[in-house]
């Protein structure tokens, strides 16, 4: 009987470590999820595998709408709104890269991701670095 009680007390931390990541590793997940399934979605484009490019294609785009929403205008001012700008821009091209099933936008826009990654990525160590 412990034993279960424990089993099912590991189980439930495990799904609930998740919904414990500070607001900075949800971020780095995010990003590093987004540049994953980008890269994957170009290469099944390659590939013509039609229903992988969309299904991740889909997901970088979701990631990107979840970065719109987590995302404060009204605190991070200019800078903010910039980055709202480019997230903006990403989900277009993504979507057209899924329409036209297009490794040249794909080939556009995964540099722009990986610049967002790489940017959250140093802000994450530097916070970390100052506490």
């Amino acid at each position: 009987m412990a034993m279960n009680a424990h089993g099912n007390a590991f189980n439930t931390y495990k799904s609930n470590s998740i919904n414990f990541a500070s607001k900075d590793q949800l971020l780095m997940m995010l990003v590093e999820g987004a540049t994953k399934f980008s890269k994957i979605g170009r290469q099944a484009i390659i590939d013509k595998d039609v229903q992988k490019a969309h299904e991740n294609l889909v997901k970088t785009q979701n990631i990107f709408f979840e970065l719109m929403t987590t995302l404060d205008v009204s605190k991070g001012g200019e800078w903010a709104e910039s980055l709202m700008k480019v997230y903006e821009f990403i989900t277009r091209r993504l979507m057209d890269a899924n329409i036209k099933k297009s490794e040249e936008i794909m080939n556009e826009i995964i540099p722009l991701i990986e610049d967002i990654r790489d940017t959250w990525s140093e802000a994450y160590k530097r916070s970390k670095g100052s506490k």
